[in-house]
C-alpha cells in the first residue's frame, strides 16, 4: 500500500478576490537546491490540523499576515499537486486582512507580480510550481470571463 504523500498546503496571495491584478511571490532562502527560486508561501500541515487552519497559520507565521481564503486551486489528485516523491500541496487564493507582508521565515524577498503570464514566467520558479502557476492565471481568466 502507498504511502500517503506528506501534505503542504500554499496561499496565491492575490491583491483582490474579486478582481486581481497582482500575485506576491516569495524567493526561498533554504534548502540550497531550492535558495533564490521563487514559490507560494505556505508550509507542512500539522498532524491534527485541518489544511486551511494551517495555512492561515504558515502565512501569520512566514509574512506576519492575516489572509482570507479564497477558492481552491484544485490540483489533478486528492491531495492537490504533486511536489515531490514524498510530498504534494492543497493551493488556495488568499487576500490580505491584516498586516504588511515581510518575508519573516524561509524566504528573504517578497514581491508583488502582475497576474500576467510573461511576467509570471519570468521568475525563476520552484520546478513544481509551474503547473499551479498555470491553474491560478487561468482561474482568474475564468473568473474575468464570468464577470464580463
Amino acid at each position: 500500500m502507498e504511502q500517503p504523500l506528506k501534505q503542504i498546503v500554499g496561499a496565491a496571495i492575490l491583491d483582490s478576490l474579486s478582481e486581481p491584478s497582482e500575485l506576491l511571490v516569495a524567493r526561498r532562502t533554504a534548502p540550497e537546491s531550492l535558495a533564490g527560486l521563487w514559490e507560494f508561501p505556505g508550509g507542512k500541515v500539522e498532524p491534527g490540523e485541518g489544511c486551511e487552519d494551517a495555512l492561515l497559520r504558515e502565512i501569520r507565521e512566514e509574512l506576519g499576515v492575516d489572509v482570507e481564503l479564497g477558492t481552491e486551486i484544485p490540483g489533478p489528485m486528492q491531495q492537490g499537486w504533486q511536489l515531490n516523491g514524498a510530498a504534494a500541496m492543497r493551493v488556495w487564493t488568499a487576500r490580505i486582512l491584516d498586516g504588511d507582508p515581510r518575508p519573516l521565515e524561509d524566504h528573504d524577498e517578497l514581491c508583488w507580480v502582475p497576474l500576467r503570464h510573461v511576467e509570471l514566467m519570468a521568475l525563476p520558479w520552484i520546478p513544481a510550481d509551474f503547473p499551479i502557476i498555470m491553474a491560478v492565471l487561468e482561474t482568474v481568466e475564468q473568473a474575468d470571463t464570468a464577470r464580463s
